[in-house]
């Protein structure tokens, strides 16, 4: 049985996994507008990871007695359209959620919680790809400069993206990780 500092913190994740999909949408919508495609299609894959990470939790307080509370998700702020400024406002939105998870993990090991423990170190593995993924784009971009066509390259590499997790949340086991 999960503590009520445990459920509350965990229903708070929930909530910034949601914002955070919703993130991703806003971002791959202003993308679609501006002929980015590709881009786009990448930022709406990443909505639906993010969607996984906030079922998984929510999933996982089913299934351990609690009650998953979904409060208000905040409309996503966009700070810019472009390109670069996007994948740099993706990093840093990531390293939010990085820290935000670390406050869990740390909470889950106080509470000797070995079980949100199990759960939460599979959300730092996946914090590690997620900054990764944002910094080799970023990277790629700086080497781009401003030459057009290998942007539109870019556009085209990011298109090809797949989901590589289920779509189907009524099935999601919080104990196995894609």
């Amino acid at each position: 049985m999960l503590s009520k500092k445990i459920v509350d913190r965990i229903n708070l994740q929930i909530n910034r996994e949601m914002y955070s999909a919703y993130l991703y949408m806003a971002m791959s919508a202003r993308q679609s507008e501006k002929g980015y495609n590709g881009i786009a299609n990448w930022l709406m894959v990443q909505y639906h990871e993010e969607m996984f990470h906030a079922m998984k939790f929510y999933q996982y307080i089913i299934d351990q007695g609690g009650r998953p509370v979904l409060d208000k998700i905040d409309a996503p702020e966009l700070k810019s359209d472009d390109v670069k400024e996007t994948f740099k406002y993706v990093l840093e939105h990531e390293q939010f959620v990085t820290s935000s998870i670390r406050e869990l993990l740390e909470l889950a090991l106080a509470e000797k919680d070995y079980a949100t423990e199990n759960l939460v170190r599979w959300y730092v593995d996946e914090q590690v790809e997620e900054e990764k993924n944002a910094n080799d784009i970023l990277q790629n971009l700086d080497l781009l400069g401003e030459n057009k066509q290998a942007l539109f390259m870019l556009n085209v590499e990011l298109g090809k993206r797949t989901a590589t997790i289920p779509l189907n949340f009524t099935a999601i086991d919080p104990a196995a990780a894609p």
